[in-house]
């Protein structure tokens, strides 16, 4: 039996109908090898409303570094684009004594131009690493500010998992083209991220 509405087939035999409903499209994937940055300067354009990047064993070279990005317009690579921010986080130790969840005042921004933490604090141990997700929303639009939000899961230099949660959005009607990502002290030893378009 399929579903029907107003006379428009929405599925049919487990199948959604032509034409309706996204995808998620690869865009471009970047390895990190003693990275300072990874630029991603190009697929970001007005062909989708919404863009995912995923994170996948980020590993830094430093212990204790915080993971941030920023954002820049046209060709321009200054990467200081207006951000407001919020951001909470969940925290559990490896000797399960002690638990927390807390918003996180220290990593907002109030019309700030510095990079945006994603997570602070990772550890550098060999089997430590930090994966996750930023959605960056219309950055193509030249009406409305750019909203993002992100989520990080990742061990801290003290042993403590930590689950990040992190939004905001860049103040400005100037389309984003590039989104610059970075550790606040040494380099981005391993890891992938990837670029998806959402239609």
């Amino acid at each position: 039996m399929g579903l029907i509405s107003d006379g428009t087939t929405i599925f049919d035999a487990g199948s959604m109908a032509s034409g309706l409903g996204g995808s998620m499209v690869f865009i471009s994937k970047t390895t990190a090898s003693s990275s300072a940055t990874v630029s991603i300067t190009s697929g970001i354009d007005s062909t989708y409303k919404e863009y995912l990047f995923t994170f996948k064993n980020i590993h830094p070279a430093t212990d204790d570094a915080d993971f941030e990005f920023q954002a820049d317009t046209g060709t321009n690579t200054s990467y200081n684009q207006t951000i407001t921010s919020s951001t909470f986080r969940a925290t559990h130790d490896e000797g399960d004594s002690s638990t927390g969840l807390g918003y996180r005042a220290s990593e907002d921004q109030a019309g700030g131009t510095a990079f945006q933490d994603l997570n602070i604090g990772m550890g550098n141990d060999n089997d430590q690493s930090l994966s996750g997700y930023l959605h960056l929303f219309n950055p193509a639009s030249t009406v409305f500010v750019k909203l993002f939000t992100a989520r990080i899961q990742s061990p801290k230099s003290n042993d403590y998992h930590v689950d990040w949660f992190c939004s905001g959005y860049f103040n400005t009607t100037t389309a984003l083209t590039r989104l610059q990502f970075k550790m606040s002290s040494g380099d981005i030893d391993a890891g992938d991220i990837c670029l998806y378009g959402i239609a």
